[in-house]
């Protein structure tokens, strides 16, 4: 079943694109959140934006490229959100700012769910070059916890016999594994998500 979202909604900087190529792309985050990018054909994008079956190659010239605007915008602003709304005063307080990175990287994820599981579950579909730069900006994303993790280490605020990289592993998959169940009708906002989340992080790198 697809999920009613708007295209603002689901898509960051949806603004970027004009009317029609912003509903086919709004439709094409709920098909591949629905039916995976293998099991969705440009019909049912291009129906699920009320246009004609042809409709997609005329804005994006494979169904691949479409996937790829998606992916990309949506790790982007992930890691827009890390890197420029955690204030960088937090890093003088190790736990907080580590803290504040699990919140809002949570945060995402709940708010943005559906463009999120597309994010994890059809990165494996981009052709190679689109699958590298993708790959770079999780990395950064990765790089923005480890660096979090080994500065409250070296503080000493943390268990100094962490192994930095597993541990911040480990609290990226807090944030990401909610797309699995999350919904927003459910018992759980995504600020309450936010909140029990860094408290559980910061019980995980706990001297």
């Amino acid at each position: 079943m697809l999920e009613p979202v708007e295209s603002d909604d689901v898509l960051p900087g949806a603004e970027a694109y004009g009317p029609v190529p912003r509903r086919l792309l709004a439709s094409a985050v709920r098909c591949f959140a629905a039916n995976g990018f293998h099991g969705t054909t440009t019909r049912d994008i291009a129906g699920g934006a009320g246009l004609s079956p042809a409709a997609l190659y005329v804005h994006f010239p494979s169904k691949e490229l479409a996937l790829y605007e998606i992916v990309r915008r949506g790790h982007q602003h992930a890691y827009d959100i890390l890197s420029t709304e955690v204030p960088s005063t937090d890093a003088a307080d190790p736990a907080a700012r580590l803290g504040a990175l699990v919140a809002a990287y949570t945060r995402f994820h709940a708010h943005r769910h559906v463009i999120a599981r597309v994010c994890q579950y059809d990165l494996a579909a981009l052709s190679e070059d689109h699958y590298a730069e993708v790959l770079r900006i999780r990395h950064e994303t990765n790089e923005i916890f480890r660096l979090a993790v080994a500065a409250g280490v070296d503080a000493g605020a943390f268990d100094p016999d962490l192994d930095v990289r597993r541990v911040a592993r480990a609290l990226i998959s807090l944030a990401i594994d909610l797309v699995r169940w999350y919904r927003p009708d459910g018992p759980e906002t995504p600020e309450q998500l936010g909140e029990l989340n860094a408290r559980l992080a910061l019980r995980m790198v706990a001297r």
